[in-house]
């Protein structure tokens, strides 16, 4: 349920659940006072863009998951300065972290529910998907850069996010033998939206897509299938995401 939340109180949940819920080891409790800077920052991006947020802003239970992920871990060392900034940070091979207000929004519109099996098309350094854990059951995430997916992989157990898993592979064809899958976040734009993915979308499940191409105008998506099948499609604001790669993506 959405609802508001006092200031005080919402920062005293994120920085509690920050301490608590990542892991035991020293360095994940590091920028607790950053990430709730963060959250204050996508808070503030949300007011600001009503027609893209639903409700009374990001959800909660959202901005919890946000606090808890240390994302100064999933950026390279000598990025970790800027890791709390609401800004996309390079992560290598031409590939970057999405600024933390995009994932918030991404994470929000797909409104996992307990017991929810989502899919990640693009895991990056895994960052995406450590704030989908908590909300989920089972996180799936596929990367075709095999470098960045095994570091990811072995970042994300070390950290404890033990219900995502993580696979090299083409994300356009989706992950079947796991469909359907109650939400799909895909972070990189592709020139349409890929019907495989909306093929293994559940019913009253929900993606995020990013649609254009790398020098166009990209807008985010929200593709919703209904109960009796049918997609309906809603375009949200302006984004810029590195191009989806891959046999059919273009």
């Amino acid at each position: 349920m959405r609802r508001p939340a006092l200031r005080q109180a919402l920062l005293a949940a994120v920085l509690a659940s920050a301490a608590a819920a990542v892991s035991t080891s020293a360095p994940a409790q590091d920028g607790l006072t950053e990430r709730a800077e963060m959250i204050e920052t996508i808070q503030a991006h949300a007011r600001s863009a009503p027609s893209a947020v639903e409700g009374q802003g990001i959800d909660p239970v959202v901005l919890k998951a946000m606090g808890s992920v240390p994302r100064h871990l999933f950026v390279p060392e000598e990025q970790r300065g800027a890791a709390y900034r609401d800004r996309p940070l390079p992560i290598g091979y031409g590939q970057t972290i999405s600024q933390p207000f995009i994932v918030a929004l991404m994470t929000d519109l797909i409104n996992v529910r307990p017991g929810g099996v989502v899919l990640e098309i693009g895991t990056g350094s895994g960052y995406q998907a450590a704030v989908l854990s908590p909300l989920a059951a089972k996180v799936y995430s596929i990367e075709i850069i095999p470098e960045l997916g095994e570091r990811a992989a072995a970042r994300l157990a070390a950290l404890r996010f033990d219900n995502v898993e993580v696979k090299v592979g083409d994300g356009y064809h989706g992950w079947p033998a796991h469909a359907p899958f109650d939400g799909i976040v895909v972070t990189a734009a592709a020139s349409h939206i890929p019907p495989p993915l909306v093929e293994q979308l559940a019913k009253g499940g929900r993606m995020v897509v990013p649609v254009g191409g790398p020098f166009a105008t990209q807008f985010l998506m929200l593709v919703e299938k209904r109960g009796d099948g049918s997609i309906t499609t809603r375009q949200l604001l302006p984004v810029r995401f590195v191009p989806l790669t891959g046999s059919r993506a273009r």
